[in-house]
């Protein structure tokens, strides 16, 4: 065989070996699994809701030390009566009024004062106010959380106290959501009951103002 020959056959040879080592290298090399299925948006899970947060899913916002919800010591009071009502009471002069379906509020800034009347037969107990007036307001105010229930007094008459809390409405412009505290009173006499709810942000100094509002209900 010629010299010539002899390095074709040669050169021939290695390419066919360097084809073969590649092809092995390609089907039977460390490759990375392909990743496992996926769910969008998945995350740990967190749980059943704590008790009371079942109104909107939500949790107790955070109380702020000092929450700006204070009504002035300088606040004036003036006296209302909702039409055909058969009571009077004295709410913050200036505050915005809103009437819906027999419930009157007024509101201003992060506190507000709401009323309504029913035919109720029976006078409000502490027992009752545990037993149905507690969970429906536990379905109705965001991450409620139960105070106490008990019998109190008022000059206007006897009345059945419940302290909560709750989450506000998220502000409209800034998102932000304030936990409030709230005192509903429930008084009742020949048939008629009602109800007024004071409520601000825990821990602001409004003792005085819900104590002028609530000593102010009268009937007529």
């Amino acid at each position: 065989m010629s010299l010539r020959r002899s390095l074709a056959v040669t050169f021939t040879g290695a390419a066919l070996a360097a084809a073969a080592v590649a092809g092995c290298s390609g089907s039977g090399g460390t490759q990375t699994p392909p990743a496992g299925p996926t769910t969008a948006g998945s995350s740990p899970s967190t749980g059943p809701s704590a008790p009371g947060s079942s109104a909107g899913g939500q949790t107790p916002a955070p109380v702020e030390s000092n929450p700006a919800g204070d009504i002035p010591d300088n606040q004036a009071y003036v006296a209302y009566s909702p039409a055909g009502a058969g009571f009077t009471v004295k709410v913050p002069e200036g505050w915005a009024r809103t009437e819906t379906g027999g419930v009157t509020v007024f509101t201003d800034k992060l506190n507000r004062v709401e009323m309504s009347r029913s035919a109720t037969p029976t006078a409000p107990t502490v027992q009752a106010a545990t037993t149905s007036v507690v969970p429906e307001l536990s379905r109705q105010v965001p991450a409620f959380t139960m105070g106490k229930a008990s019998q109190t007094s008022r000059q206007g008459g006897a009345a059945v106290l419940l302290t909560y809390q709750g989450n506000s409405a998220p502000d409209p412009v800034t998102g932000k959501i304030v936990r409030d505290a709230f005192e509903r009173y429930a008084f009742h006499r020949g048939g008629t009951e009602v109800v007024i709810t004071v409520s601000g942000p825990v821990n602001a100094d409004n003792v005085d103002p819900w104590r002028i509002v609530t000593d102010s209900f009268r009937w007529q």
